[in-house]
């Protein structure tokens, strides 16, 4: 929990232009308490080298509320799948992993969005918005190509420069978990070119939140 205190006062701070200013200690502690559920499978899936898969996993309940859940996400994925160029969307248990290639995003080494990158994520924010009972987990990611130091900054501004965006489309900021893991988290060689524009990505992750849980859960007594 230490760790994810400086995160929603780092995001809060990027968010400054849009408003977030202002939040309220409820919305501040909403950021963080919105993904405690997710922690312990963060910790798991950081063991195993991805703590976005961890996070999914630790989310979930199981059982006939698990499918219930399930279902929901089916629908979020579908629309997903249909509406946003150049994404790779995954069901993964009771969640999403969605990846962006950092190049259809950002110019290499920046943070600052690219006009075709807000238009996917305005229809990317118009999905989220459909389905509210959900936290957004935003990882960034980079190459090893220069210092690690340097990299750890700029997958973390690239990850609050999205979280950024879909909060000015409405979409709500204590939903966000945003982290960014420079080139510690590969999933490909860095020894290619090819390998390194696989690592520049953005990771996000759909997971049910605890409004949506209790209502699986009434489902599944029915």
């Amino acid at each position: 929990m230490k760790k994810l205190i400086p995160v929603c006062l780092a995001l809060c701070i990027a968010f400054t232009n849009f408003g977030c200013a202002s939040w309220s200690k409820t919305a501040k502690g909403g950021a963080i308490g919105a993904t405690s559920g997710a922690v312990v499978g963060g910790v798991i899936g950081k063991a195993a080298g991805n703590t976005l898969l961890g996070a999914i996993t630790g989310a979930a309940i199981g059982g006939a509320a698990g499918a219930y859940i399930g279902h929901q996400m089916d629908k979020q994925a579908e629309e997903m799948r249909r509406d946003l160029e150049g994404a790779k969307i995954e069901r993964v248990g009771e969640g999403i992993k969605i990846t962006f290639d950092s190049g259809l995003l950002f110019d290499v080494d920046k943070y600052d969005l690219r006009p075709a990158s807000k238009e996917n994520l305005t229809k990317l924010a118009s999905i989220l918005n459909k389905y509210p009972d959900t936290n957004i987990i935003i990882e960034g990611h980079t190459d090893s190509t220069g210092s690690h130091d340097h990299n750890m900054t700029l997958s973390e501004n690239r990850a609050k420069a999205v979280a950024a965006y879909l909060a000015t489309q409405n979409v709500q900021s204590p939903r966000f978990t945003v982290m960014g893991y420079g080139p510690d988290q590969p999933i490909a060689s860095n020894d290619s070119a090819e390998g390194r524009q696989q690592n520049r990505r953005v990771d996000l992750g759909i997971i049910a939140n605890e409004k949506l849980k209790k209502a699986a859960q009434e489902q599944a007594g029915k």
